[in-house]
């Protein structure tokens, strides 16, 4: 869908994943203790990403970057900003793009058939933040959900380790979990097919809300998500994830950067035992798990708010105590 037809879908719409009010997003940042800008940034190879920055209010000064990474399906306009916006106001400033092929970004909805492009032009996006004057010296952190974890990762072994303070994953999508990964044959079959018909939405799965998010009320918030991709699979990206996490669960030995992993006991999405596994391999001297007893995919919105705070409040604190000291 093009960028002109994807804002008039959001106008028509005429709904945030707060309600009502505030009626705009800067008076929902003001209210929360931050603000924010979007914009598109045009990626080496030509597409335009749609991205976000969230900041402390009133021009404070953040102590690090934190560069976020949405999972499949996603956008970074509905409840994936309510964790920036969290971030913001405790002194972070955030930035993050719709991946290709998502929310208002270039490319068809939810076909990425090709994650190292992608990668790309995140990472190309990234840095030119990056290079900015005002973050010169400041910490840099990777932070992802679900696909977007399994993004943050293949970042951080593709640039120098040097690169990065530390990583936030968020139920990673190391390795696509067995209750939903298409059982033997179907792997083999949807290979082949996609050589032909790549961008045909035909694979089948299970209900993602459903299986990610606790609350039934929010459930039907996220529903309402008018960027959400609520559609079948395609071949082409189904075929490019189990490749790229069947790369990632290969390579758990070479990662090094500093990380974070948590993860919900319950989650039927992505498989806490790889983040366990992840956590075991991983050759970082700095590493941390979580596990969060009965908690589902959906940690840091579909869960009941206790919850949410729990985890927020986890980390804030490994953010917090890996910020270099004067970085205020």
């Amino acid at each position: 869908m093009p960028d002109g037809e994807r804002q008039e879908e959001d106008a028509r719409a005429g709904v945030n994943f707060w309600g009502e009010q505030p009626a705009t997003e800067a008076e929902y940042y003001a209210a929360h203790g931050a603000e924010g800008e979007s914009s598109y940034f045009t990626a080496p190879g030509g597409g335009r990403l749609f991205t976000r920055a969230w900041r402390p209010r009133g021009g404070a000064a953040p102590r690090a970057l934190v560069f976020m990474v949405h999972g499949y399906g996603n956008d970074i306009s509905w409840t994936f900003q309510s964790t920036a916006v969290f971030l913001a106001r405790s002194g972070f400033a955030c930035f993050a793009a719709d991946l290709p092929g998502h929310g208002r970004s270039h490319g068809l909805r939810a076909f990425v058939p090709d994650l190292h492009s992608a990668i790309a032009d995140l990472l190309a996006f990234f840095r030119s933040v990056k290079r900015g004057e005002e973050h010169a010296g400041l910490p840099c952190f990777l932070f992802g959900e679900s696909m977007g974890g399994a993004i943050c990762l293949l970042t951080h072994l593709r640039t120098p380790p040097e690169e990065w303070a530390g990583a936030v994953l968020v139920a990673p999508m190391c390795k696509i979990s067995d209750r939903i990964r298409p059982p033997w044959p179907l792997p083999q079959i949807l290979t082949f097919v996609a050589r032909f018909a790549p961008t045909l939405a035909i694979v089948p799965t299970a209900d993602l809300i459903e299986k990610s998010v606790k609350v039934p009320a929010k459930r039907l918030i996220a529903a309402r998500n008018p960027m959400r991709y609520s559609g079948r699979p395609r071949l082409g990206t189904v075929v490019e994830l189990l490749r790229a996490t069947d790369e990632l669960g290969a390579r758990l030995g070479d990662v090094t950067v500093p990380f974070l992993v948590v993860h919900g006991s319950a989650d039927e999405v992505t498989d806490p035992a790889i983040s366990r596994a992840l956590y075991d391999s991983a050759a970082s001297k700095d590493k941390t798990i979580k596990i969060y007893d009965g908690m589902l995919h959906s940690m840091l919105f579909g869960e009941p708010e206790e919850n949410i705070q729990l985890v927020r409040a986890d980390i804030l604190a490994w953010l917090n105590e890996r910020c270099t000291p004067g970085a205020a």
